[in-house]
């Protein structure tokens, strides 16, 4: 079975401040359509790219923010094992043949489309091992082994090593233009504060059962494949909740910082373009778009699902993707990095083509 308990009596109409989850559709639809408008605008060279880029900004920030308070405000949804789509000893089998398959395919596509690059086979084999990893070791060592650590530690210095050996002179031309600079730090906290929002380790809005005095706590919680101290704030008068683990700090912070990257490749792109006279083709704005889109994590497709389609769709996805015991679940962060890194280095050597190399020319 799956059940639901609305907000309103979770949090109380004081809480909310009158606010519903139409108003974040509302604020959705609206950042959407000045998106649209903004990027059309640009198209057909009614306005600058540089104005563009603070149309597309504010429309970021306007649909980011419609998206947190739909997901705060919408009806709270559990799940029982009962709507489970297949037994949880399907897991160990599923985790284990997924992670292999590609650790594997890595090594295959490593060996025949990069043999001088063998750092894309090493990130491959690294993220097979986020999916199988919980189940290499019986019962609960693997939520504090030191390969869990490792994994994630790991996970940004190599991608850091792949993003300097391959785009760093570039990017450092990049960020040397302020506009750009600019535009990907705010894109990157844009999607920052959305991820820790939408995950829960943020709210203006905390659920009921939470103590009406302030509390400031560490206690051990799993976030990414082992337990991590977590810091949590809780402030009722505000009123505000906070979580902050080095776990959720690595991730977050590495997911960010790659779509604030790729958010400042397309900004000089379309810096570019304004100083030389061009109109070219739009479609970086698409991925700043898509970027953005990517934050939204699983529990918020989950509602999403649960309040247009119902419980049948809703508990499903839940179970296969949500769920943190769901060697599926890691897809959502592997997933993300390899798209983010991988759109970065491919744009940056797409830029380095004959005709594009002044997108990566020095700043003004």
């Amino acid at each position: 079975m799956l059940t639901q308990i609305p907000v309103v009596s979770a949090h109380g109409a004081t809480a909310t401040g009158g606010l519903a989850p139409g108003h974040g559709v509302l604020l959705v639809l609206g950042g959407i359509g000045l998106l649209g408008g903004t990027i059309l605008c640009k198209r057909i060279n009614r306005i600058s790219p540089t104005v563009a880029l603070s149309g597309v900004f504010v429309g970021l920030v306007v649909t980011a923010l419609g998206a947190i308070l739909f997901e705060a405000l919408s009806p709270e949804v559990t799940y029982s094992a009962a709507s489970m789509p297949f037994p949880r000893s399907w897991y160990f089998p599923l985790a284990v043949s997924v992670g292999f398959l590609i650790m594997v395919s890595s090594l295959v596509v490593g060996r025949i489309r990069w043999p001088t690059r063998p750092r894309y086979t090493f990130l491959g084999i690294l993220m097979g091992l986020w999916i199988a990893y919980p189940y290499l070791f019986p019962g609960h060592t693997s939520d504090s082994h030191p390969l869990g650590y490792a994994i994630v530690l790991g996970t940004p210095i190599l991608v850091g090593y792949i993003i300097w050996k391959d785009v760093g002179s570039v990017l450092s031309a990049v960020l040397r233009d302020p506009i750009a600079r600019r535009f990907g730090v705010g894109v990157g906290i844009i999607v920052a504060l959305f991820f820790i929002s939408v995950t829960g380790y943020l709210s203006f809005f905390p659920e009921g059962g939470l103590p009406h005095e302030q509390s400031i706590v560490v206690l051990p919680a799993i976030y990414q494949l082992v337990t991590w101290p977590t810091l949590e704030i809780y402030l009722p008068h505000i009123p505000l909740f906070v979580a902050v683990s080095p776990g959720q700090v690595i991730v977050v912070g590495l997911l960010s910082t790659l779509i604030g990257l790729n958010a400042a490749f397309i900004a000089r792109h379309w810096r570019v373009e304004e100083r030389a006279g061009m109109t070219q083709s739009t479609a970086g704005a698409g991925a700043i778009v898509g970027s953005c889109t990517c934050g939204c994590c699983g529990p918020l497709v989950a509602k999403v699902a649960v309040l247009t389609a119902g419980p049948s769709i809703a508990a499903p996805l839940y179970w296969v993707f949500v769920d943190t015991a769901s060697p599926l679940s890691a897809l959502f962060i592997i997933a993300s990095i390899i798209l983010f890194a991988g759109s970065l280095v491919y744009s940056v050597e797409a830029a380095r083509q004959p005709g594009q190399s002044a997108v990566i020319a020095p700043a003004d």
